[in-house]
């Protein structure tokens, strides 16, 4: 099987590797801005890891043609922070074709109904979109080509299309590579995103040592007790909103616990003592995709979508207004990601559950 791999970031990398490491035939495109890592890879013929993912895994093609890159391509991996989206769907607009499956690897909200949207695809356009609700790894890149895995999931990562009548066939692709579980459905694994829920309570309560360039380990030395309760607060939002939607959704450190992260399940210690996230440094500034993406992305399309079910968020709420005042910006006012940017306005609770 041949397959496209859009992005080059961390996450890609590690898609890419392990891909090729179960035989496929595997080819790396990013967008012309983003070249370090595709010349890396295109130089070397591959990529090299280390930790719980080790050695050398062979890249057919690395550049910024996404013609060639998606040509023959059965499976296509959209993997990148939810900024990213967007443009890859754009990219790849005029270059799909019926019978072709698109993975958006993680959601981070809504992932593929966005790509959906970008792409310009209907119902019966033949092809198959879906999503996971987490990136199957933490990953981080440590030089050229080269990627350092902290942790590889064996459980955890839920994949769901939409409709739902196609998560069968997505996942069949790939469940020879990933021990994926089937979601009932995208609210599921959108819902099931812990991001929102960890990174801007660690990253604001964390704001002063951030600012001064990030030196200090995010979990281990980032969460306390205080900072705890504020990740307990917004996890217990975004619970509610699944409840008012019947969706599945584990919390926070129960699916770390469930993912092999953590060993306890609590909202504290769970995380700074978590074998998963050892060593695992703080970003070295507050205008960061902890921030950008799970505030800008996460949490104004989690309170949107709790507008419409009538759940109330008060500390969701607080958190996305402090980080509009610590990064100067109005994350509501840009709309990167609501019901209504999505085309999605008029929807009802039970429209939206068979999306």
């Amino acid at each position: 099987m041949k397959v496209a791999v859009l992005g080059s970031g961390n996450g890609g990398l590690a898609c890419a590797f392990e891909l090729s490491r179960a035989g496929r035939e595997v080819s790396l495109f990013d967008l012309p801005e983003f070249n370090a890592q595709i010349a890396a890879v295109a130089e070397a013929g591959g990529i090299t890891a280390t930790g719980d993912l080790e050695g050398f895994a062979p890249v057919t093609a690395a550049g910024h043609d996404i013609a060639a890159a998606l040509d023959g391509a059965e499976l296509v991996l959209i993997v990148g922070p939810a900024f990213a989206t967007p443009p890859m769907a754009e990219a790849c607009r005029d270059h799909l074709r019926p019978g072709m499956a698109v993975l958006v690897c993680p959601s981070s909200c809504a992932g593929a109904l966005t790509f959906r949207q970008h792409a310009g695809l209907t119902a019966d356009s033949g092809i198959i979109v879906g999503e996971t609700s987490t990136l199957p790894y933490a990953v981080r890149i440590t030089g050229p080509g080269r990627i350092n895995v902290f942790h590889r999931l064996d459980t955890g990562t839920f994949l769901a299309a939409t409709p739902p009548s196609d998560t069968d066939q997505l996942f069949a692709m790939v469940e020879d590579v990933w021990p994926l579980e089937k979601a009932d459905s995208v609210l599921q694994t959108t819902l099931q995103n812990g991001n929102p829920v960890i990174h801007p309570a660690v990253s604001l309560l964390n704001a002063g040592p951030i600012d001064r360039g990030g030196d200090f380990l995010f979990y281990e030395e980032g969460v306390t007790e205080g900072v705890g309760r504020l990740i307990e607060a917004v996890d217990l939002e975004r619970l509610a909103i699944a409840g008012a939607l019947g969706v599945p959704v584990l919390s926070e450190p129960a699916l770390g616990v469930h993912q092999g992260y953590m060993t306890e399940d609590n909202y504290s210690t769970g995380y700074s003592t978590a074998p998963g996230f050892l060593g695992i440094g703080a970003q070295g500034q507050l205008d960061h995709r902890y921030l950008t993406e799970d505030v800008g992305y996460g949490l104004v399309f989690l309170t949107d979508l709790a507008r419409r079910l009538g759940v109330p968020t008060p500390v969701m709420d607080a958190v996305i207004q402090i980080a509009n005042v610590v990064l100067a910006r109005d994350f509501r006012a840009e709309q990167a990601r609501t019901l209504e940017s999505l085309g999605f306005g008029q929807l009802t609770a039970e429209e939206l559950r068979a999306l």
